[in-house]
């Protein structure tokens, strides 16, 4: 996302409006003003904010609310709405602790919807909001909805159907595992994907998942060679003592990794034995 910014110009109605001739000049049809945060109470920060709106008449005013703040941010909303008439509001910090009872107040309180939700500081944390959605979210029944639409974004239809065929065929290996952990660090937190889940959210609300934990695994991995990659089997004692120390783990930690694997691959294995008319009844209410 391109960036205007004038950080020496104190005036912030000159900057917005630089900032449109800026966007115009280079045939830009949106322009976000992102104004920086203040509290209802400061009258100065408050009355900036509204001459902001006087001078650009934007067509959509959006109040961004830390979801974590509960009925503080409902009050602020309200103190908001009254000076600068909203049309939005987008919900932050909604990961796997938060369940955003939050925005039941907020839209009670100043009657604006709910537009966008974000989990994040980047741009792909940014979602739409989906009112069904948030209320199995408050309900703890999760969103798997979400958490589909996230896979779908990120796992290409043909190397899907690649892997399809290499677990078919109990050819699945760590080259494959290493892929596949690739594309699902790409759909997001990982404590955030879990909490998509129904019935999963609560009970990983105070267990601490660390990301990094992506790392040592493929830290392992990529000690691997290719033919060890692809040929799980080869991997002997004395392969196994070079990989750990490649990886900076211990061989308690390499043979503990090996055994989920095997042990994932041998469900793998037992589901590719089912019927086809049985693994599609999965798929069915």
């Amino acid at each position: 996302v391109d960036v205007y910014s004038e950080p020496e110009n104190k005036d912030a109605v000159s900057i917005v409006q630089n900032a449109i001739k800026e966007a115009k000049s280079k045939n830009k049809n949106v322009i976000i003003i992102d104004t920086a945060g203040r509290l209802a109470i400061d009258e100065v920060m408050m009355t900036e904010v509204a001459n902001i709106k006087a001078a650009v008449n934007p067509q959509e005013i959006l109040f961004v609310v830390d979801s974590m703040t509960g009925q503080d941010a409902v009050n602020t909303a309200a103190e908001f709405n009254k000076r600068l008439d909203f049309s939005g509001v987008v919900l932050t910090k909604l990961d796997g602790d938060t369940r955003g009872g939050a925005a039941i107040s907020i839209k009670y309180t100043v009657n604006k919807p709910i537009k966008f939700v974000s989990s994040g500081e980047k741009l792909d944390t940014l979602d739409v909001f989906y009112p069904e959605r948030m209320a199995q979210r408050i309900l703890g029944m999760g969103d798997i909805v979400s958490l589909v639409e996230k896979a779908q974004e990120q796992f290409d239809e043909v190397q899907a159907a690649k892997l399809e065929k290499r677990i078919r065929k109990n050819q699945f290996d760590f080259e494959d595992f290493k892929t596949q952990l690739q594309q699902i660090k790409k759909m997001g937190n990982l404590k955030d994907l879990m909490g998509m889940i129904p019935g999963v959210g609560k009970q990983i609300k105070d267990v601490d998942i660390n990301d990094d934990s992506f790392k040592g695994i493929e830290a392992m991995i990529n000690s691997m060679t290719l033919e060890e990659r692809r040929n799980p089997d080869i991997i002997n004692p004395a392969r196994k003592l070079r990989i750990a120390k490649g990886s900076g783990k211990d061989i308690a930690e390499l043979n503990a990794f090996i055994k989920q694997f095997d042990q994932m691959k041998n469900m793998m294995k037992m589901m590719n034995k089912m019927p086809m008319g049985k693994l599609a009844a999965l798929g069915k209410k």
